[in-house]
C-alpha cells in the first residue's frame, strides 16, 4: 500500500496541469517551426544556457523516449527543477496531510453531485477498469478524472509486463538527477497545487469527470491516448488545439490552473538560471502560446531556441 501511495500521489499532483484543458481561441498558436519539447534558454546576462523541457506526466513505457540532445542538456545542468519538489513527495509522512486534501469537504460524495443516470454510468466505467467506485466516493472528481482513463488505471495494475506498464517523465528524470547527484527543486509546492482544487466547485469537477468518461466510451480513444501521440510527435500546436476544444466548463478557471502558475514560475526560474545551469521539466501544456512559459521568458528578454 505504501508503495502504491508513494507512486500515485505525486503523479496526481503532476497531472493538475494536464487537467487545465481550456485555452482561449484567440490565443496565438505556437509556430510550426517551434514544435519542440526541448528549449535552450540564453541571453540576459546568463553566463551559461539553461534548458526548458516539456513533459507528459504519464506515458506508456513502450512510448517513452528521451532524445540525445535532452540527455546532453540534462547532463550539463547542475540542478533539476520540476513543477514541485518530487523528492519531498516521496516522503510518506509528509504525504499524509496531502492525502486528506484529496477528499471532498462536509462528507460530500460523488452521488451527491450527479444524476442517477450519470452516477450509474460513472460507476460502471470504474468497475470496468477495475477500480470499484465504493472506495472512491469522497475523492474530488478532478482526481477521479485522471484515474478514469483505462490507460492510466492499467498503470496501477499488478503483474504488468514492462512493455504494458506506464511511466512518468518526471520520475525518470528524477532518477537521472539522483544518479548524477543533482540538486532537485520545485517551482511551486504540492500544497499549492492541491489548493487549486478547492477553488473549483465540485459540480464543475463532476461534470468534467462525466464528460471525460463519455468521450472515452464513445470514441474508444481517450484524451490520454491522443495526447501521448501528439507528445511523441512533439506537436505542441496539436496539444494546444486539443486543450482549446474542451467544453468541460473549466474555461473560467484557466487563469488559476495555467496562466497564473506560468507567470508565477518566471521569477523563480530567473533566480535559478542566474545561480546555476538548470534543467526545467514542466508539463508540455505550459510551454506554448502567448501566456506560455516560452513566450513569457522571451518577453523578459531571454532567447529561447528550440532543440529537436
Amino acid at each position: 500500500m505504501k508503495k502504491i501511495t508513494c507512486w500515485i500521489l505525486p503523479v496526481l499532483f503532476l497531472f493538475i496541469a494536464s487537467i487545465a484543458r481550456s485555452q482561449p481561441e484567440t490565443q496565438a498558436p505556437v509556430a510550426e517551426t517551434e514544435n519542440a519539447l526541448l528549449w535552450e534558454i540564453s541571453g540576459k546576462k546568463l553566463s551559461k544556457p539553461s534548458y526548458l523541457f516539456g513533459t507528459i506526466h504519464l506515458i506508456p513505457r513502450a512510448d517513452y523516449f528521451l532524445s540525445e540532445k535532452a540527455r546532453e542538456a540534462f547532463k550539463k545542468a547542475k540542478r533539476a527543477a520540476f513543477e514541485i519538489d518530487l523528492e519531498e513527495t516521496m516522503d510518506i509522512a509528509g504525504l499524509m496531510p496531502m492525502m486528506m486534501k484529496m477528499y471532498m469537504n462536509n462528507d460530500t460524495t460523488l452521488r451527491d453531485l450527479l444524476t442517477q443516470d450519470e452516477y450509474s454510468g460513472v460507476k460502471a466505467h470504474f468497475e470496468k477498469i477495475g477500480l470499484p467506485l465504493g472506495f472512491l466516493e469522497r475523492i474530488k472528481p478532478m482526481f477521479l478524472s485522471m484515474l478514469a482513463s483505462e490507460d492510466v488505471a492499467a498503470s496501477m495494475g499488478k503483474g504488468q509486463s514492462k512493455e504494458s506498464s506506464t511511466t512518468s517523465y518526471e520520475f525518470e528524470l528524477l532518477a537521472m538527477a539522483q544518479e548524477q547527484k543533482k540538486e532537485v527543486v520545485g517551482l511551486e509546492t504540492a500544497a499549492y497545487q492541491m489548493s487549486m482544487f478547492d477553488s473549483i466547485p465540485y459540480k464543475v469537477q463532476a461534470k468534467m469527470l462525466v464528460d471525460a468518461i463519455n468521450s472515452e466510451d464513445a470514441t474508444g480513444n481517450d484524451e490520454f491516448s491522443q495526447m501521448v501521440e501528439m507528445y511523441k510527435n512533439q506537436d505542441i500546436q496539436g496539444m494546444q488545439a486539443m486543450m482549446g476544444s474542451s467544453e468541460d466548463g473549466l474555461g473560467k478557471y484557466e487563469d488559476l490552473l495555467l496562466v497564473r502558475r506560468n507567470k508565477n514560475w518566471i521569477p523563480v526560474m530567473e533566480g535559478m538560471m542566474h545561480d546555476e545551469i538548470t534543467f526545467f521539466a514542466v508539463g508540455a501544456g505550459h510551454l506554448g502560446g502567448k501566456q506560455g512559459v516560452v513566450n513569457l521568458l522571451r518577453e523578459q528578454g531571454y532567447t529561447l531556441k528550440p532543440l529537436r
